[in-house]
């Protein structure tokens, strides 16, 4: 949006929530012009990955004011279809329009309603219980949890409940001082941009003051709230978790002798992980103390991000006590999971997510042809910045490989693109930054499903008398030595988003032709939707979206775009060699030479 008269906001809002005495104490603390300006310039934006941002007061700010605003605009969106609110929201603590087989006109239609979750940030209780008692003044039927769950719970209670949509109060891997807001359609994955644009749309004209909510107990004894737990969805989920196994006869069997630490990071994946590594036959299960009580402080870690190697700072000197050859940890909302494993000297190694798609996506295609199992219409998804060794894996076994944009909303409706056209069956889903799915009944990303395929890829190599890491090289041996690397600018404020705006026009305007001494053979713009190579262009069969792709000579290729959830620019690369040292040169001096071109 267009930027507000900050000072203007600032006092109105002194006004509007005068007898709010920690708002007004925290904002009349203020006395640097630019703080007041970061918080007031301009509004938290509600995307497709929902919204996500610093805690505190302001309209730049994740605040209840902030909250309650962003849930009128869901509820009103939520109105304009038949029996919306009846059908409810569900919502859990720390998309899209209507499709075809999903939310159909049912005798049950009209008892349909909204999931709620939170994670185990700060303030999570505060904002799911904010969102459900809004929806409840709506009139819109609300399923809250009586505690906190992970995004794969949330994203499978609305299929499971028949819900409408789905909120999950959460700011997954961020640091502590922030927190967010997803919102979930019918189809359990995130709302579509155009269900995200028609939302904002109802959202902008709301004022943040005066948001009616009903009293909990009125909501109660009305029915519209309805408090949910282990009977009502977690109990068919971990069923729904053991049927994705691929080989549960090796698993028992091989199980029993698996050494594994675990961490949640203080977040929601402990207690859900924990319960299906144990009903699946993973008994020593070894959970890192200090990581494992839920902690919206995140106390160990400068961020709880399981892609951070420093995340295993607690769990690999477990592993080297316990004997174990596998770590791996989920973040707060665990819908990521980060992984280091032994190799043969006993060294762990952390793994990006990357590395981990490929092993799990090589072990799902491996077993069902080994079980039989393998379909012939079978597809892949991964991201358009996730790695091309997932596409030579595919098609080695002659498996479909299909790219996304960035998030797993994208995948989600892939999913159900192809059950509604039975084009393909859906076999696997990931995104380089660690987000990993082998069901259909959950549309996000699953730190639970992946949790499980990891234990049973380790119990395959196991049986076999090899590590995960031998896999790996198993794997570059095969298919080529495929090095990616990721890396971000941070670009803060108001200054920052105008920055990024200008990298990526200058990258437009003059894209350019080689990359140190590698040369550009193509370039993909994905916001014009043109592919152009040798003066040629070509229609690219995706969604706008501000990225720029370079394909290179040799089939490596980099990638620029800013970040959808946080006010940074990331690049990502990916280079390909015969081997795995010529690769991780290749890829260090492609980043080093973008960096440049990004300053």
């Amino acid at each position: 949006m267009a930027d507000m008269n900050y000072r203007a906001v600032y006092t109105q809002w002194l006004h509007d929530f005068a007898n709010d005495d920690a708002l007004v104490a925290e904002l009349s603390a203020l006395t640097d012009e630019k703080q007041i300006e970061d918080r007031f310039y301009t509004e938290l934006a509600f995307g497709t990955a929902g919204m996500r941002g610093v805690l505190g007061y302001g309209t730049n700010r994740m605040n209840v004011y902030v909250v309650r605003r962003a849930t009128r605009g869901l509820a009103a969106y939520i109105h304009t279809f038949p029996g919306g609110a009846e059908r409810g929201v569900a919502i859990a603590y720390d998309r899209r329009h209507m499709s075809a087989g999903v939310g159909r006109e049912t005798p049950e239609y009209r008892q349909r309603g909204v999931v709620i979750a939170y994670d185990s940030r700060r303030m999570s209780p505060e904002f799911a219980k904010a969102s459900a008692l809004v929806l409840c003044h709506e009139g819109i039927h609300v399923y809250l949890f009586d505690e906190l769950r992970p995004v794969p719970i949330l994203s499978y209670a609305v299929r499971h409940l028949h819900a409408i949509a789905g909120i999950v109060i959460t700011a997954s891997h961020n640091p502590p001082q922030y927190n967010g807001y997803k919102a979930y359609w019918e189809d359990g994955a995130q709302l579509s941009p155009e269900a995200a644009e028609a939302v904002t749309g109802y959202i902008r004209p709301l004022p943040y003051a005066g948001a009616p909510v009903m009293a909990e107990d009125e909501a109660k004894q009305k029915g519209l709230l309805q408090i949910i737990g282990a009977k009502e969805v977690d109990d068919d989920y971990i069923a729904m978790i053991r049927s994705l196994s691929v080989c549960p006869e090796l698993l028992q069997a091989e199980g029993k002798n698996l050494r594994i630490v675990y961490t949640p990071l203080h977040g929601s994946g402990n207690l859900p992980v924990r319960r299906m590594l144990r009903e699946v036959g993973i008994t020593h299960v070894n959970v890192v103390a200090e990581q494992e009580a839920p902690d919206g402080d995140f106390p160990t870690v400068t961020a709880p991000n399981p892609e951070d190697p420093a995340a295993f700072k607690y769990a690999i000197p477990l592993a080297e006590q316990v004997g174990a050859t596998v770590v791996f940890g989920t973040d707060p909302d665990c819908d990521r999971m980060g992984v280091a494993v032994r190799d043969g000297q006993g060294t762990f190694h952390t793994l990006t997510g990357n590395q981990i798609g490929c092993l799990l996506l090589y072990h799902v295609l491996s077993q069902r042809q080994a079980h039989g199992t393998l379909p012939r219409n079978g597809a892949i998804c991964k991201s358009i910045v996730s790695t091309e060794m997932a596409r030579a894996i595919a098609d080695s076994f002659d498996i479909a490989c299909i790219d996304t944009l960035t998030g797993f909303k994208f995948i989600g409706e892939k999913i159900q693109q192809f059950e509604e056209t039975g084009a393909h069956t859906f076999l696997f889903g990931f995104e380089e930054s660690y987000g990993f799915l082998s069901g259909t009944q959950v549309r996000d990303k699953d730190g639970v499903n992946a949790s499980l395929l990891l234990c049973e890829a380790a119990c395959v190599c196991m049986q076999e008398g090899i590590t995960l890491y031998d896999r790996l090289q198993q794997l570059y041996a095969r298919y080529g030595a495929y090095s990616d690397r990721v890396t971000s600018r941070t670009l803060p404020g108001k200054d920052g988003v105008s920055r990024m705006r200008a990298i990526m026009r200058g990258l437009r305007e003059n894209p350019p032709q080689a990359f140190g001494n590698i040369r550009v053979t193509a370039v993909r713009d994905y916001l014009m939707g043109v592919r152009t190579q040798e003066g040629k262009t070509g229609k690219i069969d995706l969604p706008a979206s501000d990225v720029l792709y370079f394909e290179l000579e040799g089939g490596s290729w980099l990638c620029v775009r800013p970040s959808g959830t946080e006010p940074k620019i990331k690049l990502y690369v990916s280079a390909r060699a015969e081997t795995l040292a010529l690769s991780d040169a290749m890829a260090e001096a492609l980043c080093a030479c973008a960096a440049e071109k990004l300053n």
